[in-house]
């Protein structure tokens, strides 16, 4: 997208508490895709700001729906006619092609237009960033870091591209709406860093490398894996990009720091040459944060020699790293650890990351958003150690949506060793997104139905959802619990196999 890099006057607007007055270039903001997650985020966040959104999405969704009741005008109409003559700016969603009708019309009347990156860079910018990557995990753990962060009054303005119901308010009170941004004050209130420029939590997402446009003053990675690679080509080209999002980072005395993880994130290449202040984190015992856990529990003993614990709802040594990650970050600008601990154990989690959608004939059916192998190994390992359905002589049925055919393809192998705590799978066709015609035909889901069959896990292909969800009913007995996964909208099996249990 073409942008103007100068700097930008803000555009503060009078509320109860000090607006942050996110500066993007303009007071009325067209944005186009606006039912994307992030989008839509920052469609709330901006309007809750006092600027005046309106946008545009392809097709009505449940989404678009909660943006009109919030009070965002949204239309369906993406011809070049229908941009408004109000808008004086235009933020596009990265699935927007350059060649897009409004991109062209707003350019031909001599309009800015931001990809969603770069207006979420825009924001950052006089802000406390803090910016959560890495391949796995940046959702909720920026979602805990957000609730942790309102629970210790230092109110922060938070997107995040999933939606909970305790964004707005935080863990320790009361659930509100189901969203994915809350805004906070324009300077820290409370704490350390009382007076210092307002927080902006984000994910910082490597796809096309976008984090490359946010301006984080703390960050976090704690992974780092192949992904992506239709856009990068190789691990070394993501290590590379991480390596790049780490030197947006400000030196120590400007109150820059790094936490990175000790194993699993490169953090030899990714810190070589920084001037931030730089912290290790993992379960290994060299770790400058150690993290612990065990029977639900996560400890972390912190580089003063304290110790903290806490009980997540959310099973699996990934969301005890998560919680840890956003311990850290937390206590780097001053929150306070004991009210840290209460806001973990009272966390409920987010939509689509092992959501109980319900339970129907002693069914329990879980969605969740993995689309990585090792996301789904943990996700997989975690649901059977915790739930053990074996115990009540069930069965782990995994429904798996694969996410995209270039993914699916270079990751093959690694997808096909993800599935062993799993004692059935059923995959429907690869959700099809961002790739070619050429790349569709390269690969199917009976390749990975193959390959999983050749390790000895019972595996089928289905399709459409709707014959998945009568399988599941003549397959699915008491105590079983069923486990729908991928990036796509996979959940709809599980959704619907317990709206068939209704409809009986």
């Amino acid at each position: 997208m073409t942008h103007d890099s100068s700097p930008i006057p803000g555009t503060s607007s009078d509320q109860a508490r000090s607006s942050p007055g996110f500066s993007i270039g303009g007071t009325s903001p067209f944005m186009i895709g606006i039912g994307g997650c992030g989008m839509s985020a920052l469609a709330r966040m901006l309007s809750g700001a006092g600027l005046t959104i309106t946008g545009c999405d392809s097709t009505p969704s449940t989404v678009t729906k909660a943006l009109t009741d919030f009070g965002i005008k949204v239309s369906f109409d993406e011809s070049a006619s229908n941009l408004p003559e109000e808008a004086d700016i235009v933020l596009a969603s990265a699935a927007v092609a350059p060649d897009h009708p409004m991109v062209l019309a707003a350019i031909n009347r001599g309009l800015i237009v931001l990809s969603y990156p770069e207006a979420l860079g825009k924001c950052m910018t006089g802000r406390t960033g803090i910016a959560i990557a890495g391949t796995h995990g940046k959702s909720t753990t920026t979602a805990m870091l957000g609730c942790a962060l309102t629970d210790t009054k230092l109110d922060p303005s938070v997107i995040v591209g999933a939606t909970c119901n305790q964004i707005e308010s935080g863990a320790l009170q009361q659930p509100g709406d189901r969203v994915g941004c809350r805004v906070g004050s324009s300077t820290i209130p409370t704490g350390d860093w009382k007076t210092k420029p307002g927080i902006l939590l984000a994910e910082a997402c490597e796809f096309n490398r976008s984090f490359h446009n946010l301006n984080p003053t703390i960050a976090s990675i704690s992974s780092i894996e192949a992904d992506h690679l239709d856009i990068y080509g190789s691990l070394d080209a993501v290590v590379e990009s991480f390596t790049h999002f780490a030197q947006l980072i400000p030196d120590a005395k400007a109150g820059g720091k790094l936490i990175i993880g000790h194993d699993g994130a490169f953090r030899r290449e990714v810190t070589a040459g920084l001037n931030c202040d730089i912290e290790t984190i993992g379960f290994n015992p060299g770790a400058d944060w150690v993290v612990g856990y065990q029977d639900g529990t996560t400890t972390i003993h912190s580089p003063d020699g304290l110790s903290h614990s806490w009980t997540l709802a959310l099973p699996g040594e990934h969301n005890a790293m998560n919680s840890a990650v956003a311990f850290a970050l937390a206590r780097s600008v001053g929150a306070d650890p004991d009210l840290l601990e209460k806001s973990f154990d009272a966390f409920a989690g987010l939509d689509r990351r092992l959501q109980l959608l319900g339970t129907r004939d002693g069914v329990k059916v879980i969605d969740d958003y993995g689309h990585h192998p090792t996301e789904i190994d943990a996700t997989l390992r975690a649901l059977k150690t915790a739930e053990n359905p074996a115990k009540h002589g069930g069965r782990l049925i995994c429904v798996f949506q694969p996410h995209q055919h270039s993914r699916t393809r270079f990751l093959l192998d690694e997808f096909a060793t993800s599935f062993e705590h799993a004692d059935v799978v059923i995959v429907p066709h690869i959700y099809f997104v961002r790739d070619s015609e050429a790349e569709r035909h390269k690969v199917n889901s009976s390749d990975l139905v193959d390959r999983l069959r050749a390790r000895g896990v019972k595996a089928m292909h289905l399709y459409p959802f709707e014959a998945i969800i009568e399988q599941l009913e003549g397959m699915c007995r008491p105590g079983d619990l069923l486990v729908v996964m991928g990036a796509g909208p996979v959940w709809q099996v599980g959704q619907g196999y317990l709206d068939a249990g209704l409809n009986r």
